[in-house]
């Protein structure tokens, strides 16, 4: 049942981008862990990669993911949808592939390769505080780029995706017309 009382004491936008500026930024998992419930629940859709409550969820930042990005690492914001007690962030990512990321490409040694991709995040909160995060990713387009699948074989794409998205001239259906440009 939603926390009505979440929007009006908190702005719930805030809270999340402290919680993203402790990841990325600060590289701080106390600081992260601080914008979430006690018991919170975090999971990456396309790799069934997180934790269920403060011991796991702490445990998967301090393994996996607080610093543990490469250094060239930028998130930016396309869209944000607020709703009562969840915000949508619809995020560009990008890096360069120079370090052994487990929770977004297990098994996958680094490639050096670019990476743009789009992500959605959900974040649901209660009392102002981060409850879960779903996040999620096109798995397919990641593997495209860091040179794992090929495009020419299977119906997907790479970058063309996070280009498609910040830029609407750039040609739709390619798939169906089999030009990848």
């Amino acid at each position: 049942m939603p926390d009505h009382t979440d929007r009006k004491t908190t702005d719930l936008g805030a809270v999340f981008d402290a919680h993203v500026r402790a990841e990325f930024v600060e590289q701080d998992v106390d600081a992260t862990m601080r914008t979430m419930v006690p018991e919170p629940y975090l999971l990456h859709v396309p790799t069934l990669t997180g934790g269920v409550g403060s011991r796991e969820v702490r445990q998967f930042y301090t393994a996996h993911f607080v610093g543990k990005w490469p250094t060239d690492t930028t998130v930016a914001q396309i869209s944000r949808t607020l709703g009562e007690d969840q915000v949508v962030d619809e995020l560009l990512l990008r890096f360069t592939h120079d370090v052994s990321l487990a929770f977004m490409l297990p098994g996958v040694p680094p490639t050096g390769r670019r990476v743009e991709l789009p992500v959605v995040v959900v974040m649901k909160f209660q009392k102002g505080k981060i409850a879960h995060e779903h996040i999620y990713w096109d798995q397919a387009s990641l593997l495209v780029q860091v040179g794992l699948l090929d495009p020419k074989q299977l119906p997907v794409v790479g970058v063309e995706q996070a280009r498609k998205l910040l830029d609407k001239s750039l040609p739709s259906n390619i798939l169906l017309k089999g030009d990848r440009g």
